[in-house]
């Protein structure tokens, strides 16, 4: 092939590859609980499918606490803020000291014995957790941050077919940004609306939605400084959730207080 043609070809072809990937991002954009758009290009079933592996796993990894204070603490909870939001839920209280709790697709939900541990059987504190963590599901953050991969990955190779693309420094810089530029903030942008629709999930079930701030107090203390800078972590500093969570805590308590009067008060402690 001459070369000119050969040049031409490679050209027409890394424009149609980069045109293909710019029409996949355009029509996998959805809209988040709390209006934010988000990049979802994953089909929910395999999402789903993904996290009753992970948690079948580690269920068979880490002992499964069989204290029935805890058990009967994370059960009534966690039934209290998903029946807000509609299907059966699983829950399993783990024996870990880790100060941690979790939810997947799939409609599964995790709570460490050190979480309870940490807030005392405070049903409120912990319906903050749990809340926050129902949150990422119904947000769908799981299928945004594989679906961020996925767009990352791809245009990394499409970068590689180009001049810029062959200098090993560049794509190790480029990598670099990408990490913090994209995947990394948007993870904290996941963590700070997970802590707003948790916050107005709890308060629908009939939580205190003001115990959310004592609750990331107490996290604060607890981590004793040892929380690394906000920039090169995939979490909020303690300081600026708790601030963004006072911002939102009028819609809450009156969301609360409609789940007062409606007779949502529970006793789970």
């Amino acid at each position: 092939m001459p070369h000119f043609l050969h040049f031409w070809v490679m050209v027409s072809m890394k424009k149609n590859i980069l045109l293909l990937t710019l029409v996949g991002l355009l029509t996998a954009c959805a809209t988040s609980p709390t209006g934010r758009n988000q990049l979802i290009m994953m089909p929910e079933a395999q999402i789903d499918q993904m996290g009753l592996q992970a948690f079948s796993a580690l269920k068979n990894e880490k002992p499964i606490s069989r204290n029935p204070q805890y058990n009967q603490l994370a059960h009534c909870i966690a039934n209290a803020i998903t029946q807000q939001t509609g299907g059966h839920w699983e829950v399993v209280v783990f024996q870990d000291k880790s100060l941690n709790a979790f939810a997947l697709p799939g409609n599964k939900i995790g709570v460490y014995s050190g979480l309870i541990q940490l807030v005392g059987g405070n049903q409120h504190q912990l319906a903050a957790v749990i809340g926050h963590e129902v949150g990422h599901v119904l947000a769908r953050h799981s299928n945004e941050r594989a679906s961020q991969q996925l767009a990352v990955q791809q245009g990394m190779g499409i970068l590689k077919q180009t001049t810029l693309g062959q200098n090993p420094a560049t794509l190790g810089l480029l990598g670099l940004g990408a990490q913090y530029g994209v995947l990394m903030p948007f993870s904290r942008t996941q963590e700070s609306e997970a802590d707003l629709i948790g916050e107005d999930l709890m308060a629908k079930a009939g939580f205190d939605p003001e115990q959310s701030i004592a609750l990331w107090q107490k996290m604060e203390r607890a981590s004793q400084g040892q929380q690394p800078a906000e920039f090169m972590s995939t979490h909020p500093a303690h300081a600026t959730r708790i601030q963004e969570l006072e911002q939102h805590m009028p819609k809450a308590l009156s969301l609360f207080r409609q789940a007062q009067a409606a007779g949502r008060q529970p006793h789970c402690q």
